[in-house]
């Protein structure tokens, strides 16, 4: 048995709604959102400044990590303290703050030594930092790591302080933290953050410091329409970037949805070539027999139904950026035909003998393997190659994870102005289910999801899990729950103390029983099946069909 079920420190934590209050033991708690709090946070920095803010939350946690290493103290017994001192970290995840994980520790309260070494998961802070900022270069677990501090300090009864190394706002996997003795650390600069501040004698400097924390905290934004701060992106856009100014061809690759054609717009938008046309053709999309003449345009009568002469895609585009999206998909008849353009500058239109000089920059793209379609002899390797001098992979959404509240924050803005509502965001709950989404439809497939979240969302409100996906359930978590007594238990299994001895009594009908125990969960989540499925421990669309299936076979009729 772990310590913390041992000591019962679950059992501590009590709820008394009818007061309004929660109690850890003999001291009072708090439930707040995690956005409030994250909001105050954002104003500290703003208000007073980097440093002064990060002093100010370590302090803070510094104190939330002795009263509980107080109350650990308190409850001890007869058990080690060098073991019981390893609570903390169950203490911090009793409280919602983070996940942690032991990696490694040396603590000897005889011999005054004491090295810890934790991995935090789920980190509240640095999930707010990114949302409120995206990745930065910062670390931004400032209380948490005060309250690690604390808490160590009370059990050594010597100044003990951790240090982040690691921070998922920086675009770290995780969050990793590192624990000495204060003198161990010989860095004067860090430790003032765990010693009072005088504000008033340097309020002149707050103006400056205020201003640093704006450039130092702002999100690094691509101009224009791109959005993104993962690592990912950045080495897309940067390769984007270099490209610009010049005319070279670019290839863009990437899987379907991830807006090839965006970042195609923004290298026109943003080059010497932005007041020139910008011309587009989905090389997928029309037929074999038909793309010749809209890359290359037709004379007429140069074919049956070709009424009027009218120049192709890359006259239309002269001066400036043709788009090829889903090249791999050209025929190899029009592929000759294109390396011919490129190589010469010269178009042809179909049924003509004149040639026309353009001067054109292509941006091509693709999700096919250009490299597979060569060896299957479905693409032309010298055009490849001619392509192929300047590609960019454009990663997939799933690969992007740190962008996700950017994208999500533009898009309920675009979608907001469309539907005339005004939407506050999304839930906290709605968020985390859309980071571990896998995103196979890419950003096609999240704009499309959040459309259909604002569509939904009660004007002024904020999307919720159910507004956003119609097929797919939330994954549950066993956790723990409220019981009747103001306590906190573990979820229940599943095990209701049904009297199944009594049920399969003479007469026991399942079918009968299924309809009941379906109309009763329907009723009672008021004909939100997505609640109804939670509670049956089903998914929504196997509630659906189920209550499909008897609708046929009962003609809608409910059993009473």
């Amino acid at each position: 048995m772990d310590l913390i079920e041992r000591l019962k420190l679950r059992s501590l934590l009590r709820f008394d709604p009818e007061n309004g209050e929660i109690w850890l033991d003999e001291g009072r708690m708090l439930l707040l959102h995690t956005k409030a709090f994250g909001a105050l946070r954002k104003e500290l920095f703003d208000s007073l400044g980097v440093e002064r803010a990060r002093g100010l939350l370590v302090r803070m946690g510094f104190e939330s990590g002795k009263k509980d290493a107080e109350l650990v103290k308190k409850i001890v017994g007869n058990n080690s303290l060098e073991d019981i001192f390893l609570v903390g970290a169950e203490m911090h995840m009793l409280e919602g703050m983070v996940k942690a994980k032991l990696v490694n520790s040396e603590i000897s309260l005889a011999r005054g030594t004491f090295y810890g070494e934790f991995l935090w998961e789920y980190s509240w802070e640095a999930e707010s930092q990114s949302q409120l900022f995206g990745i930065g270069k910062d670390h931004a677990c400032w209380s948490q790591i005060g309250y690690a501090s604390g808490y160590a300090t009370a059990f050594m009864n010597r100044f003990v302080v951790f240090r982040e190394t690691e921070c998922k706002a920086c675009g770290a996997a995780n969050c990793r933290i590192v624990g000495k003795l204060a003198e161990d650390w010989n860095d004067p600069d860090y430790l003032r953050y765990f010693h009072p501040d005088n504000i008033v004698r340097e309020l002149m400097e707050l103006q400056e410091e205020v201003a640093q924390l704006r450039a130092s905290l702002s999100n690094e934004r691509t101009p224009g329409s791109l959005i993104g701060v993962s690592a990912g992106f950045r080495q897309a856009f940067d390769l984007l970037n270099k490209a610009c100014p010049s005319a070279i061809s670019v290839l863009l690759l990437g899987e379907t949805g991830v807006g090839k054609e965006r970042f195609a717009r923004w290298l026109h938008d943003n080059g010497p070539r932005a007041d020139k046309p910008f011309v587009a053709i989905n090389c997928a999309a029309i037929p074999h027999d038909l793309i010749e003449s809209e890359l290359f345009g037709v004379t007429k009568g140069a074919y049956t139904g070709a009424d009027q002469s009218r120049p192709g895609r890359f006259e239309r585009a002269h001066g400036g950026t043709l788009f090829l999206d889903e090249i791999g998909e050209m025929s190899q008849a029009a592929q000759v035909k294109l390396l011919r353009v490129l190589q010469t500058g010269e178009v042809e239109r179909l049924g003509d003998n004149q040639v026309c000089k353009v001067d054109v920059r292509l941006v091509a793209a693709t999700n096919v393997n250009l490299q597979q379609a060569i060896a299957d002899g479905r693409f032309r390797p010298d055009l490849y190659y001619r392509l192929a001098t300047y590609p960019v992979l454009i990663p997939p959404l799933r690969e992007r994870r740190a962008d996700l509240p950017l994208l999500i924050d533009s898009l309920i803005e675009k979608h907001s102005l469309r539907y005339h509502k005004k939407v506050r965001g999304v839930t906290d709950r709605a968020l985390l289910m859309l980071s571990k989404y896998p995103w196979p439809g890419n950003i096609r497939e999240l704009e499309n999801v959040i459309e259909r979240g604002v569509l939904l969302v009660t004007a002024g409100g904020y999307i919720e899990i159910d507004h956003l996906f119609a097929n797919i359930e939330e994954p549950l978590r066993k956790g723990e729950e409220i019981a009747g007594d103001g306590h906190l238990h573990e979820a229940d299994d599943g095990s209701y103390g049904i009297g199944y001895e009594e049920l399969l009594s003479e007469g026991f009908n399942l079918n009968t029983h299924e309809d009941r125990l379906l109309k009763f969960a329907v009723g009672k989540s008021g004909g939100n099946l997505t609640h109804a499925a939670r509670m049956l421990g089903i998914t929504r669309r196997q509630l659906s069909y189920r209550l499909s299936k008897r609708s046929e076979t009962n003609a809608l009729s409910w059993p009473d």
